[in-house]
């Protein structure tokens, strides 16, 4: 019993301690032989070890929209989390296919565009809306896409993986999976990364993938903005993220390759 105490109070043992107070209520009856609790009303504190529950991925709703969001859908949202899925990595080679949106509400809406004329004035209004602050994760990518398939510049914008390398310098892991696995204690599953976002028909397994990627954000948003208010670094992140959508205006334009800020 020692060894379990020890480890329990240690955590080494993977099991959560609870302690319980166990009554007997009648004379020479005991929950347990022997001396231990003889008599009535004798009380016993015990530790009962019990496994420790698996934190899942919460169960997400998702709305598939073709073309483009309802009107007024984040009208009253000050903050929407966005991402995309494109058919490849390459800024003006690989089409826009899909993006997602979140309220931070357990919501996400998907929107399926129609190629290649990508007419979807109300995803373009969100985009620009000064009122609405965009969250991203990589949002370099997502906003470059953006600009080059809807011709709109997203603005104002916050990453959170540029606020992941400013707060997190402990580590090289900035990863969404590994942000949300650190910070949130939840696992992410990214088993379908690499898909084929340009197919008649999505997936059951896509569209989860897809509205998982906007699902955290906000709550990353929140731990992030702590951790960069206390290392002194929050004024230099936003300055970062108001100069995101030009960083990825020098991506459409041609300079993704090419750090215009090196010496050589």
């Amino acid at each position: 019993m020692a060894e379990l105490v020890d480890a329990l109070a240690s955590g080494a043992s993977g099991l959560t301690a609870v302690k319980v107070r166990v009554l007997s209520w009648a004379p020479g009856l005991s929950p347990f032989p022997g001396a231990i609790g003889d008599g009535l009303g004798a009380v016993l504190d015990v530790i009962h070890p019990i496994q420790s529950p698996e934190r899942v991925e919460p169960t997400l709703a998702h709305h598939l929209h073709d073309g483009d969001l309802p009107a007024g859908l984040f009208a009253d949202a000050p903050a929407v989390a966005v991402d995309s899925e494109t058919m490849g990595l390459r800024v003006g080679r690989d089409p826009l296919c899909v993006a997602q949106f979140s309220a931070g509400d357990g919501d996400a809406h998907l929107v399926r565009f129609r190629r290649p004329d990508y007419d979807a004035p109300n995803v373009k209004r969100l985009l620009a809306d000064p009122a609405v602050l965009k969250i991203f994760h990589f949002g370099r990518f997502d906003i470059a896409a953006f600009l080059g398939h809807l011709g709109v510049a997203t603005t104002p914008v916050y990453c959170t993986k540029i606020a992941s390398k400013m707060a997190r310098t402990y580590t090289d892991r900035h990863g969404l999976k590994d942000l949300v696995r650190e910070l949130l204690g939840i696992d992410m599953s990214k088993a379908q990364q690499s898909s084929d976002w340009g197919a008649a028909q999505l997936s059951p397994e896509q569209l989860s993938y897809a509205a998982s990627d906007v699902l955290h954000l906000h709550a990353l948003k929140a731990k992030l903005d702590i951790m960069l208010l206390r290392e002194g670094r929050m004024n230099l992140a936003r300055a970062c993220f108001e100069f995101l959508p030009h960083r990825a205006a020098l991506d459409v334009a041609g300079w993704e390759d090419v750090d215009i800020f090196a010496h050589v």
